[in-house]
C-alpha cells in the first residue's frame, strides 16, 4: 500500500504541475492467479498482473481525463501534461469537481493469501461433480482465478482511500448434449472468499444444470398470450439493471427524459419489491468501498416497499441538478424476499413463463423492452411443464415493477447479488 501511495503522490504532484487547479489518482495494482478449464479439460494455468492509473484533472471548470498502465515518473509526468492538455480542450462545465475532504481510510476486505493447492482441488472435484451429476452438460469454458487488487484513490483535497481485497471467481460457460442434439449456450457467474464448500453448490449453479439438460428437448408455443412470467435470479437482476439506467441514473435524469423524474418518494413499483444497493451487505464479495467519485460507500435504498427511496446519481449528476449524490456507484442489487414458497408461487399460475435468461436489445425511453427467452420454460396447470424453443416476450419495465404479483421465499447469492424469483403479470408471450 505504501508504494502505490507514494505513486498517487507523485501523480497528483505532476499533474499540478502541468497547471491543474484540481487532481484526483486513482491506481489499482492486482494480480491473478488463473486456471483455464476448455471442453471440460484444464488448459491453462497463468499469472496475471494487472497495474491501472486514472488521472483527472480540472482547469478553468473543464475536465480531462487519461488512463495509463505505466507508473515510473517520465510517464506519470507525460500522462500528466496531456490530461491538462485534455482539461483545456473539454467545454467549461461548472458541475465538474473532485471529492471534498471528510476522513481518510483504509479497508481490507477478502483473503489476503489464496490456498493454491486446495484451490486447484476443488476444481478438479468441481469438474468431476459436473460429470457424475449432470452427464450430458458440456462445459465448453471455465475461467477461475484467486485476485488480489489493491487500489488507492487521493486528490488535492487531501482525500486517501484505501482497498486491499482478495477473493475466489469461476466464471463457466455451458451447454447440454445428447447425440445429435444440443442446446444453447448458458452461463453461470460466482465470486467467493473460502473453499469450505464445493465450488458447484455456489450460487444456483446445480439449477442451471439440471435445466440445461431438460433443454434438449424443447418444444415451441402455438400461441401468442399475455400472461405471468416468472424470472429467475439472474435475469430478474438484468432487468433491474436495464430498468434503473432508463430511470433513474444520470443521463435521463440530467436530460429530464425519465419516465420517474418526477417519482421520488411516490410509488413506482408493487409494494412487495424492496431493492437495495448494498456492496457493503457480508453476502456480496468484493463491493466497492469507495465510489467512482471518491466518497466512501454506504448502502442505501433505491425502492422501498414499492417506493422510489434514490436516483442513482453520480456527483456531477448531482451537482448538475441540484438533487443528492449517491451513497455508492456498484449496482450490487439485495432485493427483499417475500414469503411465499417458488413452487407455491408456480402452483397459482395457470399457463406462463419461467425466464432465465433474456437476450434483447436496450429497452426504449420509456422502459419498452422486446426480445428472446432463452433457456426458458412454459408452466401449465400449475407446474414447469417443457423447456421452450427460443420464445419472443415483450413488455414495458415501468409497468412491470408494478405488475410484480409475487416475490419468493428463496434468494441466491452469487457474490454479485442477492435476488429471488419474481412473479410478473401482463407479459406477452409470442
Amino acid at each position: 500500500m505504501e508504494n502505490i501511495k507514494k505513486i498517487t503522490q507523485i501523480a497528483l504532484n505532476e499533474l499540478k504541475t502541468a497547471g491543474a487547479d484540481h487532481a484526483q489518482c486513482v491506481i489499482t495494482k492486482g494480480v491473478s492467479d488463473e486456471i483455464n478449464i476448455d471442453n471440460g479439460e484444464i488448459s491453462l494455468m497463468r499469472s496475471l498482473f494487472d497495474d491501472k492509473i486514472a488521472l483527472k484533472a480540472l482547469k478553468d471548470s473543464k475536465k480531462g481525463v487519461i488512463g495509463i498502465n505505466k507508473t515510473d515518473k517520465a510517464s506519470l509526468e507525460q500522462a500528466a501534461k496531456e490530461c491538462v492538455e485534455a482539461a483545456l480542450a473539454s467545454v467549461e462545465d461548472d458541475a465538474v469537481s473532485i471529492a471534498e475532504f471528510t476522513e481518510n481510510r483504509d479497508f481490507v476486505t477478502g483473503i489476503s493469501e489464496p490456498d493454491r493447492d486446495r484451490f486447484f482441488d476443488r476444481m478438479m472435484e468441481y469438474i468431476g461433480d459436473i460429470k457424475a451429476d449432470y452427464p450430458k452438460i458440456h462445459l465448453e469454458q471455465v475461467v477461475a482465478d484467486y485476485t488480489y487488487c489493491e487500489s488507492f484513490t487521493a486528490n488535492t483535497n487531501g482525500v486517501e482511500y484505501g482497498h486491499n481485497h482478495g477473493s475466489y471467481s469461476v466464471s463457466a460457460m455451458f451447454s447440454a448434449h445428447e447425440g445429435e442434439k444440443t442446446t444453447s449456450f448458458n452461463m453461470c457467474d460466482v465470486s467467493f472468499m473460502g473453499l469450505d464448500k464445493k465450488i458447484i453448490d455456489l450460487g444456483m449453479q446445480r439449477t442451471l444444470f439440471e435445466q440445461c439438460e431438460k433443454e434438449l428437448d424443447p418444444i415451441s408455443l402455438d400461441e401468442k398470450f399475455v400472461g405471468r412470467a416468472v424470472f429467475a435470479p439472474i435475469c430478474f437482476s438484468d432487468l433491474l439493471g436495464s430498468a434503473f439506467g432508463n430511470f433513474i441514473n444520470d443521463v435521463t435524469i440530467i436530460d429530464k427524459t425519465s419516465p420517474w423524474y418526477f417519482s421520488l418518494g411516490t410509488k413506482v413499483a408493487s409494494g412487495s419489491l424492496t431493492v437495495t444497493a448494498a456492496p457493503l451487505d457480508e453476502r456480496i464479495v468484493g463491493g466497492e468501498r469507495v465510489t467512482d467519485d471518491g466518497y466512501i460507500s454506504e448502502n442505501y435504498d433505491i425502492i422501498r416497499d414499492g417506493y422510489l427511496k434514490s436516483f442513482s446519481l453520480s456527483e456531477y449528476a448531482a451537482k448538475k441538478t441540484g438533487m443528492d449524490r449517491s451513497k455508492n456507484s456498484s449496482g450490487c442489487f439485495v432485493v427483499g424476499n417475500g414469503t411465499k414458497k417458488l413452487g407455491d408461487i408456480i402452483k397459482e399460475i395457470d399457463k406462463g413463463i419461467l425466464v432465465c435468461r433474456f437476450s434483447g436489445g436496450s429497452p426504449a425511453i420509456n422502459g419498452d423492452f422486446s426480445g428472446v427467452a432463452k433457456n426458458s420454460f412454459l408452466i401449465e396447470d400449475g407446474r414447469v411443464a417443457s423447456a421452450l424453443s427460443e420464445t419472443m416476450i415483450s413488455g414495458n419495465l415501468a409497468d412491470m415493477l408494478k405488475n410484480i404479483s409475487d416475490v419468493s421465499e428463496e434468494t441466491v447469492c452469487d457474490g454479485s447479488g442477492v435476488i429471488p424469483w419474481v412473479a410478473v403479470d401482463g407479459i406477452t408471450v409470442s
